[in-house]
């Protein structure tokens, strides 16, 4: 493996979030989204009702967003998967002017200008089956309509009509940070009610990831409305060729992170090729302490250490002359577990992955006390997955109670509860034998 690939990878969007079958839907979900239906069709009967403002702008303002929704790429792992269609979206909720003309359309026009729009721009997707539209889709309505409330009542009533130069620019910026904040608390929200895990690392994560190309869309609805607003709609393509290719990059460097990522899993399969451990032992391992790290509120960074130490925490294994029957570690001595794990951390040090991973797996086996919470949940979690395995149907109760009996010294009590609350929830969808 090329040392020259990323740092640090980030997994897969299934990765952080292991897959739930059968969960229901949140109380809380089902009334944000109905809160969003209910805001999207009211626009839309008000403005049909009434009649559209400035009908070439809003022409112009809803092309660009459906380019934008068309353009969004699925399976991605940044918060906003459609940076032109939210940047463009943004912009024509701040609008006050075209080519220095005063705008007279309301907040109800934008929302139904932006639903329509982003409805368009989503059907090749939905049709593809592709991406969490509905959530997406959600989000977006809420977002700008939150803007537009802030926004256009008061342009219309006169109230910025004396705001000029700086100060005008300064506002425009203050309402979409104030609106960024307000859509990070929104999805972290709905994370939270979809996966259960808790609220604060996700919400931790939301507002991190926004330093990213959320402060592009940011920064590039601001300077759209404000182009708009003096030299009217050619400023729309000018200022989303940036972005585009903007967004391009994103897409790019996702490939490359997803390709790390699968070569890290490649590798790791290789002590299951070598009959070492039993086919999909690290990824079983690697998807619960994922699910584990979350319940503790790991944040992403070392979410992503922690799925990849776990992918190769068996890597040691392959120093052996016989392999170690069933792969189970967990019952050897305490001398020749630790002298595996040093093994496994000099080979993922070679293979250049983050040096973060290689200390994971290097202290998988020390004393918890001594190691890093990461090291603590693989050690745990491996210890589970293999007494799980032994004890046959029913083993997990006989499994958790073995953990907690050693307690004193091998397994954290924090993580071993947290693994508990993991699969008493259930519904994870692990990788099976073979």
């Amino acid at each position: 493996m090329s040392t020259a690939a990323p740092r640090r990878g980030f997994p897969t969007r299934s990765a952080r979030f292991p897959s739930v079958t059968g969960a229901p839907t949140s109380l809380a979900l089902t009334l944000v989204r109905a809160l969003a239906l209910f805001l999207g069709a009211l626009s839309l009967a008000v403005t049909l009702w009434t009649g559209l403002e400035e009908r070439g702008t809003a022409l112009a303002f809803g092309l660009l967003i459906a380019l934008g929704e068309l353009t969004r790429w699925s399976g991605a792992e940044e918060r906003e998967t459609a940076p032109l269609g939210a940047a463009g979206a943004l912009s024509y909720a701040l609008l006050g002017a075209q080519a220095g003309q005063p705008t007279h359309h309301g907040a109800a026009q934008v929302v139904a200008v932006v639903t329509a729009a982003a409805l368009l721009g989503c059907v090749p997707h939905v049709a593809g089956g592709r991406g969490p539209t509905l959530d997406h889709l959600t989000r977006r309505v809420l977002t700008v309509g939150f803007a537009a409330v802030c926004f256009q009542p008061l342009y219309n009533q006169g109230r910025f009509h004396g705001w000029s130069g700086p100060a005008y620019a300064l506002l425009l910026v203050a309402l979409l940070v104030l609106t960024a904040l307000c859509d990070a608390v929104l999805a972290a929200a709905m994370a939270h009610s979809r996966t259960r895990w808790p609220f604060g690392p996700l919400l931790r994560d939301e507002l991190r990831s926004m330093l990213g190309i959320g402060s592009a869309v940011c920064a590039t609805g601001a300077v759209m409305s404000l182009a708009v607003a003096v030299v009217g709609l050619w400023a729309l393509p000018v200022f989303s060729l940036p972005l585009l290719l903007t967004q391009l990059s994103f897409r790019r460097y996702a490939g490359v992170r997803v390709t790390y990522r699968q070569t890290i899993a490649s590798l790791a399969r290789a002590t299951e090729i070598a009959g070492y451990t039993p086919a999909g032992h690290a990824r079983r391992v690697a998807v619960l302490s994922s699910a584990v790290g979350r319940e503790l509120g790991l944040s992403e960074p070392d979410l992503t250490v922690l799925e990849y130490a776990a992918l190769m925490h068996d890597i040691g294994q392959l120093s052996l002359v016989d392999p170690v029957p069933a792969g189970a570690t967990a019952v050897l001595p305490a001398e020749e577990q630790r002298r595996i794990a040093l093994l496994g951390g000099a080979v993922v040090r070679q293979t250049g992955v983050d040096a973060e991973v290689a200390v994971v797996v290097e202290r998988q086996a020390d004393p918890y006390r001594e190691q890093p919470v990461t090291a603590r949940i693989v050690r745990a979690v491996n210890a589970y997955e293999e007494l799980a395995r032994e004890a046959g149907p029913g083993g997990t109760l006989t499994a958790l109670e073995k953990l907690r009996l050693a307690t004193a010294r091998d397994y954290q009590p924090e993580v071993v509860e947290s693994l508990a609350r993991v699969l008493a929830r259930g519904g994870l969808t692990l990788p099976q034998a073979g």
